[in-house]
């Protein structure tokens, strides 16, 4: 690290704290030459990974788009906005947690029918019929069955 008033490199650190935010480091910082002052901060960088489209393309992860995306198959659907808060900040982590640089834009895919499933089946029977491209009645009622498979029979 360099000085930013006479860009000297000789620099050195006079107390380390803890921010009162916590989520990073300060650090008061003299140089050696000029003996001037200066406070530095560290906070920990995480990055979206790229969103790999199926034709190959590479684009950045939005979280609108996931929004835009949750929002319309959960269209005219009793779904509190907490929830589709929650589900895109689930699948937003998920996607961070993982590590990776590039996504296929099939597992986002997964990760929102996964949240659908859950939060409601008519919205995940909607998203799924164009995600999978349904071209017939038959894969409507197994998506339907799959949906309904989560529910516990009456009796219990």
């Amino acid at each position: 690290m360099k000085c930013p008033f006479c860009q000297h490199d000789d620099i050195h650190v006079l107390d380390t704290r803890v921010s009162e935010e916590g989520d990073a480091i300060k650090r008061r910082r003299r140089c050696g030459k000029c003996d001037k002052r200066f406070t530095t901060y560290e906070r920990i960088e995480l990055s979206m990974p790229f969103v790999v489209k199926k034709n190959g393309s590479r684009t950045e992860f939005s979280e609108a788009k996931l929004r835009d995306s949750l929002m319309l198959a959960l269209r005219k659907r009793a779904v509190a906005a907490a929830s589709v808060d929650t589900a895109v900040q689930s699948i937003s982590e998920k996607l961070l947690t993982s590590g990776k640089r590039e996504v296929d834009s099939n597992h986002i895919g997964e990760l929102v029918m996964q949240e659908l499933k859950r939060l409601d089946k008519v919205a995940y029977i909607r998203f799924a019929s164009v995600y999978k491209n349904f071209e017939d009645l038959a894969e409507f009622q197994d998506a339907i069955e799959e949906a309904g498979q989560e529910r516990k029979p009456k009796g219990e």
